[in-house]
């Protein structure tokens, strides 16, 4: 993992329970390649110690705005001056109202007025904090000033209550790090894309099925919201957390896919056909379980409904992005896909290179020709995925 490599990131640490969130956060940090500067404030020594930090991320800490340790006594400056963001986790009530306000009394929130980078704040309080219109007042003015805000969430508070105000988990708070430093190359699309298999039963317990395991629709989907898209995302059924800031939609059959798609397409830029949608289903289901006999059992398929050939001919049509999983003559199979249903851009691989698996090899076909991405991570690939997506969107 090194999507953070060659980041430089102030890590700030305010006074409150979740503070301990934050040794996490700095662990997940530095082993995606980022190189990290804690700063501590002083209500934050009493949740959590400098050691911890120092250990995790070679660092040393910093906590007093007089520190020696910088020979021209200029820490308040010199710990921003080349970092790519500012992260305050947790950022308590009163370090909001500091940032709001514009006041400086401490090493974290000199920094903070006088950054030169992005600041990101983690807010962490009691859900009546949260909620008391003094707070909501800075939440408003942070905004307004081009500060980002990640969360908070609802949930189960340290002080027994609950509900808006509790902090994200270090993994969600990395996440939208480094979703933050992407290039927002999809901003003010809308994505409609479909993931996972299709179950097509044939009685209550049985069904027909495949191996495909959603990663890579679900990876396409993070990579599409990290672009600054607004992301809708119809599954078939697996076992995967939703990205961060998608819209799921779950669904079990080709018809149900089929139905969710035709409901949410209105108004979408791009639809991109990762699903591994079922060609056929069962003529009949039974009712009952189908019980074993000594003799050969015949079942009469039908076909399923072409989405992606339906969302293509619609006469206000999207962008439409079709993918090929062959097990031989990829070339010929993925581009006889796209010119048969009339696809600006088809995504083609074998299934041994990728399905079910964490890794993958793609080639995209479009009107000019095939252009193969290099095999790496699933969002990785993803991200060039959508990268293409972007430049043909921008040349239409």
């Amino acid at each position: 993992m090194t999507e953070l490599t060659g980041k430089r990131v102030v890590l700030g640490v305010t006074g409150g329970i979740a503070a301990y969130k934050a040794a996490e956060l700095a662990r997940l940090l530095v082993k995606a390649g980022a190189h990290v500067d804690t700063v501590l404030t002083e209500a934050a020594g009493h949740f959590v110690g400098p050691a911890t930090f120092q250990a995790l991320t070679g660092q040393p800490v910093w906590s007093d705005l007089w520190d020696q340790r910088m020979p021209n006594g200029m820490a308040h400056i010199d710990l921003t001056r080349g970092a790519d963001a500012i992260l305050v986790v947790p950022a308590s009530a009163d370090f909001l109202s500091k940032v709001a306000q514009g006041r400086a009394d401490d090493l974290l929130s000199t920094l903070c007025l006088a950054r030169g980078c992005p600041l990101l704040l983690a807010p962490a309080m009691n859900r009546q904090m949260w909620e008391n219109p003094a707070t909501q007042r800075n939440v408003a003015q942070l905004a307004a000033d081009g500060v980002t805000l990640l969360g908070p969430a609802s949930g189960e508070q340290a002080c027994g209550e609950s509900g808006l105000g509790r902090m994200l988990e270090a993994e969600e708070l990395f996440e939208d790090l480094v979703a933050f430093f992407q290039p927002k190359i999809l901003s003010h699309k809308r994505v409609l894309l479909t993931a996972g298999p299709t179950f097509e039963a044939l009685d209550p317990v049985r069904g027909l099925t495949n191996f495909s395991s959603g990663k890579m629709g679900f990876a396409l989907a993070r990579a599409c919201a990290e672009a600054g898209a607004t992301v809708t995302l119809v599954s078939g059924p697996v076992s995967l957390a939703t990205p961060r800031g998608v819209t799921r939609v779950d669904v079990r059959s080709a018809a149900e896919m089929h139905q969710a798609v035709l409901n949410a397409v209105d108004g979408n830029d791009v639809f991109i056909a990762v699903a591994a949608v079922a060609d056929y289903r069962p003529a009949q289901v039974a009712d009952h379980k189908i019980k074993k006999s000594g003799t050969p059992m015949t079942l009469e398929l039908q076909p399923n409904p072409d989405i992606l050939g339906e969302v293509a001919g619609l006469p206000q049509a999207p962008f439409c992005v079709g993918f090929a999983a062959e097990s031989q003559n990829l070339a010929a199979y993925a581009e006889g896909k796209r010119r048969a249903k009339k696809l600006p851009l088809v995504v083609g691989n074998l299934v041994q290179d990728g399905l079910g698996g964490d890794r993958n090899a793609v080639v995209l076909f479009d009107t000019t020709g095939s252009h193969p991405l290099p095999p790496a991570s699933k969002l990785e690939v993803a991200r060039g995925i959508a990268a293409h997506i972007a430049g043909l969107l921008e040349q239409r």
